[in-house]
């Protein structure tokens, strides 16, 4: 198995197995639309839909998560972490799961990966509460919802006093 570092793409290390990622930008740009009633509504506002479920290990706050991800607004991509060469197309992006109030990552993409499973594939729409606020940010206006196609490719867990362990899925 071939692993890669995602220094790059995150604050604090994170490694992911990018060979046997399928590609979310290729079923994102298929333009396939999942009707919003059939997505899961949780109490923050937030909507998900699996569009595989993965069945590796789990997503819970204090996991080193890898993912990949193509966030979009209106249809329009802003954001991927599949732009790039290489084996996965691009450089997955890494971040600690309930660690978004530090400003690391989208809370919506933080709350959108928990209870997922490596190997599995979720669609997120992002009410703007959870995304960039009544702010917005460069091409975002303020209050936007967004739409984020999200990929758990691995976890890396990292409990209190012991040693990293890798878990694969």
């Amino acid at each position: 198995m071939t692993w890669f570092l995602a220094a790059a793409a995150a604050p604090g290390l994170c490694v992911s197995d990018v060979a046997s990622a399928a590609s979310t930008s290729r079923r994102a740009n298929k333009g396939a639309k999942v009707p919003e009633s059939e997505y899961t509504t949780l109490p923050n506002g937030l909507k998900y839909y699996d569009l595989k479920v993965g069945n590796g290990a789990e997503a819970v706050k204090g996991s080193r998560v890898a993912v990949h991800y193509v966030a979009k607004w209106r249809n329009i991509t802003f954001m991927t972490s599949r732009q790039g060469l290489g084996v996965g197309g691009g450089t997955p992006y890494g971040f600690d799961v309930g660690e978004s109030e530090r400003g690391n990552v989208l809370k919506g993409l933080d709350v959108g990966v928990q209870g997922m499973r490596v190997g599995g594939q979720r669609l997120l729409i992002v009410p703007p509460e959870l995304a960039y606020g009544s702010k917005g940010v460069q091409e975002i206006p303020p209050n936007a919802t967004i739409e984020i196609d999200v990929e758990l490719l691995s976890i890396k867990q990292s409990p209190f006093g012991t040693p990293v362990k890798i878990v694969e899925g």
